[in-house]
């Protein structure tokens, strides 16, 4: 599969924008019940997600069921390739950027990613094992880079749909394998 990833990506870009409207509605609400199935995101107080673009699964049901005590954060991109957190709560304002990407336009109290205890991330494709196949750009995987030489926290939960799932995705040394993957049908976690 070696040089396959864009291809890949593309074919399951497809595959994720073809799904309809109201599927796409159960799916997150499917995902934020599977996601109370896990203990550090019952227990978290730091959950970071993104805002859903591209097809990727929304999280607004997920932000519903967060616990009352958690506060929710979305990623901020840095001069530098990496990724920043700020806090966020519906209604505060957004500002787009480079990408087209809302992000929190109030970054005051912004926290580095080893400061978080779940951390949700959008992908394109994945595997039963744990790999993700992101958009190719290297955010998360610099961001999270930390990861290869430690066990969570923070924990690195995937979020897709079931068809995303692939065989295989020509997993890199840099990738920053999963430590756990909700779909729509189920959560599976890996023993890293």
């Amino acid at each position: 599969m070696s040089g396959q990833r864009n291809p890949l990506r593309n074919q399951l870009r497809e595959r994720r924008a073809a799904i309809p409207v109201p599927e796409r509605v159960g799916a997150a609400a499917a995902v934020a019940g599977n996601l109370s199935g896990l203990d550090a995101f019952r227990d978290a107080s730091l959950v970071a997600g993104y805002w859903a673009v591209g097809g990727e699964l929304p999280l607004h049901a997920v932000v519903s069921r967060l616990p009352a005590s958690a506060r929710y954060c979305l990623p901020v991109l840095r001069d530098d390739g990496t990724l920043a957190f700020a806090p966020w709560r519906t209604g505060d304002a957004l500002v787009t950027n480079r990408f087209g990407i809302p992000e929190p336009a109030d970054v005051t109290g912004m926290l580095a990613p080893s400061e978080l205890d779940v951390v949700l991330l959008p992908l394109v494709g994945f595997t039963r094992d744990g790999h993700r196949l992101g958009t190719g750009g290297g955010w998360y995987d610099r961001s999270f880079a930390f990861r290869q030489l430690r066990a969570a926290p923070p924990l690195l939960v995937g979020i897709g749909f079931a068809c995303q799932q692939v065989d295989a995705c020509d997993a890199q040394p840099w990738d920053v394998p999963l430590d756990a993957l909700a779909t729509e049908r189920e959560l599976l976690v890996f023993k890293r």
